[in-house]
């Protein structure tokens, strides 16, 4: 039976051959990773024994090591017939000390606290809690894993593809003799997603074995990876401009930089780029640029599609809080659907770390006087309101500094709204806005920057903010006792009488409602007569897109002295969005969509808060700010907003795409699709043919153009399919960014994936122009 759950015993020999060769490949990534000899790294090579913790009762200890690629974790499980199972260290999105995991403090008790640490992933992969067996060990647990994917993660695109080859080759190299034949090669194709028939692979294989002993080793195989890697459209740009004897000279470069790129550039920054992107020594000292470090520069971010002053905070953030659009969170707590789906305080931390400004908590009674969110009657499961709080707190200003807006939908009974008070209170503290900054009654909203690091209680409210300041304030007045202004007729002064008695709200939760007070929404000329400016409504979504389509102008005028919060409609049970550039066109700021949905909505989304540093603000255009604005979407008349642009973009080239699936013989047929969004005018798609079976290095040199009317408020979205001929096309990967965030010239994109992380090593090659249309 012993036979039958391993591999045959290898001899001394075999073993001590296998040793060699797995150190051999260790010391090969350790070089190309930069990490020769590091101690974080040797100890994961190492690994050791950890307790797997999945509830309460089931915990168990697992073999976890760092595999010879330097970037894939191995598990062994105790029970040797079980599978072993892996995962990227690509895949992680933080490694956390302590009981910070919602499975960690529901299933371990707080004398283990120390021992304790949890594996994050990207998308929607369960997280990975884990007990050290002491203290110190736990700490160097997350410590090396910290360092080695900070490491990994400050690798450049040209770092990552070699490394990535590297491994590929290795794979490929079936019987681990460091030599690779014909097959092989092929095999190692269909690895880097590139499918070749076998006239064109013995071709290759005959081109670079010059040696003819049927197999390419030491230098032949560096000559493949240079045939390989070769991209002519470089090659070509570079010679246009390298007249220094086949180097860029400065001067060169600053012709490229100007004429190529539209960019203000000097003889001071183009020896700046050489003295930081010219890997050769000799080259950089006679201050040439070589086309190796022609390219290094061109991966290099500041060179890339988005402009490098637009990842900083680079707009006014001194505007009030309603001048910005705002990223916006629906149902924060669900990680699935909206009927059975689980709830946890983990998806409020994933929709923080992703700039989410505005989060949404469900809260209900609980057992014990404890509140509980969950989406009511329904199966979804339910957390505690003071572990969500908690969480926010720790996590709200990690990506960003400026202020959240913390959505409340009570449901609770008075007793339980002041055990709420209570939890934000203690657990907020100072941080909390409970009263009006400045001590007085405002009249406009203050400014993201006089907000940072604060959080705002979005809510109803017992009576008028004014009402706090007046001399008569009395603690039983009503929401609506301060907005009747005497001209309302009977009917209407019945059915706000109706509404006070339904009002239970408690007062210490009522009085940290300041600038963002929920009322109900009785059309655009009773707000602009009744509410005041801190009053806030929310739209479902389609009656908010109703409102656009019949009166577009009064909603943006609306949106200009007061918030407006849009929610999905509630037919999206599983979770689906919706488009929020309408929404934006209409100036709205709090467009909630579901962040645990990946879809091109969501893509969308997280293009406009790209920019200004992922503050998770993004200022208005000045004609959207304007209370006399004649600004329409729709109709689209004469005005300031009008500056008709034309987008030229050639799609040149892609790099290193990831395959659908993992299927060896899986191979891509992408396409490109380049979309427009913004105003109805401006909204246009447009795509290339699909290149078959190579998904490594696909050419199209395809050239489109757009119209572009509104550029203030328009998008572009850059997306890779599979193409298929026969249903409907995979995603690949995409990058969408404001249009004004466009670079102009010869531009590298990044591609993220499916859940808006990136993909290593995978991007699109572009020329892009813009030009003005009198």
């Amino acid at each position: 039976m012993s036979c039958l759950r391993g591999r045959p015993k290898a001899s001394p020999a075999e073993e001590m051959l296998r040793r060699a060769r797995g150190q051999k490949v260790v010391e090969m990534n350790e070089k190309l990773l930069g990490m020769e000899g590091d101690p974080d790294l040797q100890f994961l090579l190492q690994g050791g024994d950890l307790l797997k913790v999945r509830s309460s009762s089931w915990k168990k200890t697992r073999h976890f090591r760092l595999m010879e690629d330097c970037k894939t974790m191995w598990r062994e499980s105790r029970k040797m017939f079980k599978n072993s199972k892996t995962f990227s260290l690509d895949d992680v999105s933080a490694v956390r000390m302590g009981r910070q995991s919602e499975g960690l403090r529901k299933n371990t008790e707080e004398l283990v606290e120390g021992r304790c640490f949890s594996i994050m992933f990207k998308g929607s992969r369960k997280n990975l809690d884990l007990i050290a067996s002491s203290e110190e060990e736990a700490k160097r647990w997350v410590s090396s894993l910290q360092t080695v994917i900070s490491n990994r993660g400050n690798l450049n695109r040209l770092q990552k593809t070699e490394h990535w080859i590297f491994n590929c080759l290795r794979k490929a190299d079936k019987n681990e003799d460091d030599q690779m034949s014909q097959s092989e090669l092929k095999d190692f194709l269909r690895l880097i997603n590139v499918e070749v028939d076998d006239d064109y692979a013995e071709m290759l294989f005959q081109k670079c074995d010059k040696s003819k002993s049927g197999y390419l080793a030491g230098e032949e195989i560096e000559h493949f990876y240079k045939l390989l890697t070769h991209r002519e459209e470089i090659d070509v740009i570079y010679g246009e401009y390298a007249k220094a004897t086949g180097f860029m000279s400065p001067q060169n470069l600053v012709d490229f930089l100007i004429k190529e790129q539209r960019e203000a550039a000097t003889l001071a920054d183009a020896h700046d780029i050489i003295q930081k992107h010219e890997p050769d020594e000799n080259a950089k000292e006679k201050k040439l640029l070589s086309k190796d470090g022609f390219l290094m520069y061109m991966h290099h971010p500041e060179a890339m599609v988005l402009n490098p002053d637009h990842r900083e905070v680079y707009q006014d953030m001194s505007q009030p809080l309603n001048h910005y659009f705002i990223s916006s969170s629906h149902n924060t707590y669900l990680m699935e659907d909206q009927l059975t789906g689980p709830s946890s305080t983990e998806a409020y931390v994933r929709a923080l770390l992703k700039g989410c400004r505005c989060v949404e908590l469900d809260v209900w009674d609980g057992s014990d006087d404890e509140p509980v969110i969950y989406h009511g009657y329904t199966l979804t499961s339910k957390i505690l309101f003071k572990d969500a709080i908690k969480s926010i707190k720790e996590y709200a200003f990690k990506t960003s500094d400026y202020p959240v807006i913390l959505s409340l939908e009570n449901h609770c009974s008075v007793a339980q709204q002041e055990v709420m008070a209570d939890h934000m209170s203690s657990i907020l503290g100072s941080a909390l806005v409970t009263a009006p900054l400045g001590g007085g009654m405002p009249t406009d909203f203050p400014s993201p920057e006089e907000l940072k690091g604060k959080f705002l209680i979005k809510g109803k409210r017992l009576n008028k903010l004014e009402a706090s300041f007046a001399a008569a304030d009395d603690a039983d007045v009503t929401e609506e006792d301060e907005a009747n202004n005497g001209d309302k007729d009977e009917l209407k002064e019945e059915e706000k009488k109706k509404e006070k008695k339904k009002l239970k709200l408690a007062k210490a939760l009522s009085d940290m409602v300041v600038y963002c007070k929920s009322v109900h929404f009785n059309g655009f000329e009773d707000a602009r007569r009744n509410l005041s400016f801190y009053e806030m409504s929310s739209f479902k979504e389609p009656n908010a897109m109703a409102l656009v389509e019949d009166s577009a102008n009064s909603y943006i005028r609306h949106n200009v002295d007061k918030l407006s919060r849009i929610y999905p409609a509630g037919s999206r049970t599983d979770s689906s969005n919706y488009s929020p550039v309408t929404l934006w066109n209409a100036g709205c700021q709090i467009v909630a969509l579901n962040f645990q949905t990946s879809c091109t909505d969501m893509d969308v989304h997280q293009g406009r808060f790209l920019v200004n540093g992922k503050s998770g603000y993004v200022l208005k255009p000045a004609f959207m700010r304007n209370e006399a604005t004649e600004f329409d979407p729709i109709t689209l008349t004469q005005g300031p907003w009008l500056k008709h642009k034309t987008l030229h973009v050639m799609v040149i080239s892609a790099q290193q795409l990831p395959k659908v699936n993992q299927k060896k013989t899986s191979i891509v047929d992408p396409l490109v699709r380049v979309q427009v969004y913004g105003v109805p005018a401006d909204v246009a798609e447009k795509a290339t043919t699909s290149v078959a079976n190579n998904g490594f290095n696909p050419a199209w040199n395809e050239n489109f153009q757009f119209d572009v009317y509104v550029p203030e408020l328009a998008l572009v979205r850059f997306t890779i399919e599979d193409h298929d001929s026969t249903s409907a096309n995979e995603f690949v990967g995409q990058y969408t960014l404001p249009f004004e965030s466009l670079k102009m010239g010869y531009r590298h994109v990044p591609l993220l994936g499916k859940n808006g992380d990136p993909l290593p090593s995978s991007g699109l090659f572009l020329h892009i122009m813009v030009l003005d249309v009198e």
